[in-house]
């Protein structure tokens, strides 16, 4: 046996539980012993049976000698009950098991058991399908113990993946090398992983358990910093085009702007500004609020590559978020002779300067031709940048928005097959980062960051309401569309569905919401309705609807996170607001507020439950920086923004809360890499890093 060992080899596991175990993840021996526990109970002691608490639902683990046990049918309920009396020295207590008919063959009067289950009351107290070992079994592992609860499917319990483990553990003991070095162990007082597999299924203690988990968190952020690392290697052993600074140019476009440059959005460019300068490769992230002016500086960096001579590539992962960066980017740079074009999957055009046509309808074969010829000099558009036959003659910068990881491959798609060299990269995102995240995740990445909002944009007030509160929402809603305003309603899902979901009972659809409001609530208004199910030409219709004052209302559902820009709209309302994490929470709130007007959020939702923590932040907090560090310490590092699709293992994501850890591994991976670059002394951390590089997706 050994750690790629297929689990079909191991006794007790036939194609029943291979199935079963499939779904948990587990297909080899690796995967069955990394298959850690969640959490742990503490048997390790037990309770005399006369201290028992009289409350219910406790759970205990006691010991004694069963005086009687017998099965009984309750004809009524349709069920056979199993009765015991068990006694130890100081008392006795009545034992019940439901639907459990055979215990009878294993159990008799006068055998020792240990019982770990909860107290219920019927007539009297009892111990409720307490799980069960006799005290003769050679070796318990279940009582008088730490007992390892993992996580689990329909029919592989806590209690069988314990039977199957242990053995193939104790097969593994002394045949499974470790990956992290030696130095590295002793240097930052690891187990070894030996030491540290066992201990982390079966502990000796609590303060085990947790030092065993430590050594895994370790080494799992330690792959991911090697990863890191060896990415940065590479991306600076690679050339791209150095783009001299065009100061006077710049000074004159920053002049002529209707509104003052933050201090954040200044030294952001000249960050961006003096990395395109160098013949390296560019990799930067450029992370700012809803609002805080991104567009802004990623246009400074495309002029100052244009009046070079160089192209930009600038794409959005939406055909709305591309059109509206086309507008935002043509509206400030259309004082200077250049060219302009917009692709995406539905619309091909073409703005000149140089030719004194603001637009050109031309055919995408021919926006192609003018891109490979050099004669377009940016070039906006959505993954239609990266397909077919596009290509660049001298690209020298790739803006990527909301798309987090465009790595090398994505970069060699845009360039054209001539040169040896890649363009700069400068990804943007309006989803502010922990500082714990954005040091794992993209610490391949230099970081600037905006954290400032526009002068003159006013807080968004925000409110948590609740059913009693609609009728003066709707008539404050109503006062404000009177004063020329407009509002969105945001609800979490399309439609209700027959069979519900108990959960789901009180949550808003968007169709039957729509008709709702525009039938009882706002007969007078027009109220329109968006959804990702209506096609692309009509959700277009409808936003320029909205966007031109024809609708009133907009009822829709998440589809209007990201890239959605109504200045008019002063109120919003989000249905179901619990269901929702703060990320996209504060996303929603950001489509009002982004002009003079005073705006409100108003936070719907049924619940008192610990969710309203995310409410009581966002009504207490503007700041998406402050806001997604609450995120991380409410929901933990696997909700946040949808990082349970990295493929991260669970113990390495509670880590990602751990500034001194993290700091930690990348000490170690940089001063490893700083000696072997290559991995080429360390073989066996090499492909440990290949594999675990092969499972995750920082995207």
């Amino acid at each position: 046996m050994n750690l790629s060992t297929p689990i079909e080899q191991l006794p007790h596991i036939g194609p029943f539980f291979q199935r079963k175990l499939k779904k948990l993840g587990i297909k080899t021996v690796h995967d069955l012993v990394y298959h850690f526990p969640h959490r742990y109970e503490d048997f390790s002691e037990t309770t005399p049976i006369s201290k028992i608490s009289l409350t219910n639902d406790q759970t205990y683990c006691i010991q004694g000698k069963i005086l009687e046990i017998g099965n009984n049918r309750t004809w009524k309920r349709k069920m056979t009950i199993t009765q015991a009396i068990v006694q130890d020295k100081t008392g006795a207590i009545k034992v019940i098991w439901f639907n459990q008919p055979y215990l009878l063959k294993s159990l008799k009067p006068g055998d020792m058991v240990s019982l770990i289950g909860k107290v219920k009351y019927g007539k009297e107290a009892y111990l409720s399908s307490p799980a069960y070992e006799k005290i003769s079994e050679k070796e318990s592992l279940l009582f008088g113990r730490i007992i390892p609860v993992y996580p689990e499917t329909e029919k592989v319990s806590s209690k069988w993946l314990r039977f199957i483990i242990r053995p193939v553990l104790a097969e593994l003991k002394d045949i499974i090398s470790d990956p992290i070095p030696k130095e590295i162990i002793k240097e930052f007082n690891l187990w070894p992983l030996s030491k540290a597999i066992y201990q982390v299924h079966f502990p000796d203690s609590l303060s085990s358990a947790k030092k065993a988990k430590e050594r895994f968190s370790f080494e799992n952020l330690f792959y991911i910093e090697l990863v890191i690392f060896q990415q940065r290697m590479k991306m600076g052993a690679l050339k791209s085009f150095p783009i001299p600074l065009n100061l006077k140019t710049i000074q004159r476009f920053v002049k002529s702007l209707p509104f003052k440059l933050t201090d954040p959005q200044k030294k952001s460019a000249w960050q961006i500004l003096k990395d395109l300068e160098k013949s390296r490769p560019m990799n930067r992230l450029l992370e700012g609020d809803v609002g805080s002016g991104k567009t802004v500086v990623a246009a400074i960096a495309a002029l100052n590559a244009a009046k070079a001579g160089f192209q930009t590539a600038f794409m959005a992962p939406t055909e709305v978020l591309a059109k509206q960066h086309f507008k935002t980017v043509w509206s400030l740079l259309k004082d200077y002779k250049l060219d302009l074009g917009i692709i995406t999957g539905k619309e091909d055009k073409f703005f000149s300067k140089k030719l004194k046509s603001d637009s050109i309808e031309i055919s995408r074969k021919k926006l192609i031709e003018r891109a490979g010829e050099g004669k377009i000099d940016i070039l906006i558009g959505t993954h239609a940048l990266i397909t077919g036959k596009m290509k660049f003659k001298n690209l020298a910068l790739v803006i990527v928005d909301e798309q987090h990881r465009f790595g090398v491959e994505q970069r060699a798609k845009l360039q054209a097959q001539s040169t040896d060299k890649v363009p700069h990269l400068l990804s943007m995102t309006a989803t502010p980062i922990p500082r714990t995240l954005a040091l794992t995740i993209y610490g391949d990445l230099d970081l600037s960051l905006i954290d400032v909002l526009p002068k003159g944009r006013k807080d968004i007030i925000t409110e948590v309401a609740y059913s009693k509160d609609r009728k003066k929402v709707y008539n404050f809603i109503r006062k404000e569309i009177k004063k020329g305003r407009q509002a969105f309603i945001i609800c979490p899902r399309i439609e209700s569905k027959e069979k519900e979901d108990s959960t789901w009972n009180d949550v808003k659809a968007v169709k039957k919401e729509h008709e709702r409001l525009s039938k009882e609530i706002f007969p007078d208004l027009n109220v329109a309705l968006l959804h990702g199910k209506i096609a692309s030409k009509e959700k277009e219709r409808i936003m320029n609807s909205f966007k031109n004052k024809k609708a009133d209302i907009l009822v829709s559902t998440s589809v209007i996170e990201v890239g959605v820009d109504i200045q008019n709209a002063s109120v919003i309302i989000i249905e179901g607001a619990e269901r929702f994490g703060l990320a996209q929470l504060h996303q929603f709130r950001g489509r009002v507020g982004r002009s003079k007007y005073q705006s409100y959020c108003f936070l719907f939702t049924t619940s008192d439950s610990s969710a309203n923590q995310r409410l009581k932040a966002l009504v207490n907090c503007q700041s998406g920086f402050k806001l997604a560090q609450k995120d991380l310490q409410i929901r933990g590092p696997g909700e946040f923004k949808g990082t349970r699709q990295w493929g991260i293992p669970d113990i390495t994501m509670e880590s990602l809360k751990d500034i001194p850890l993290i700091e930690k591994t990348r000490t170690a991976a940089k001063e490893l890499l700083e000696k072997d670059p290559q991995l080429k002394t360390h073989p066996l951390l090499l492909e440990k890093v290949r594999k675990f590089q092969q499972k995750i997706h920082l995207e």
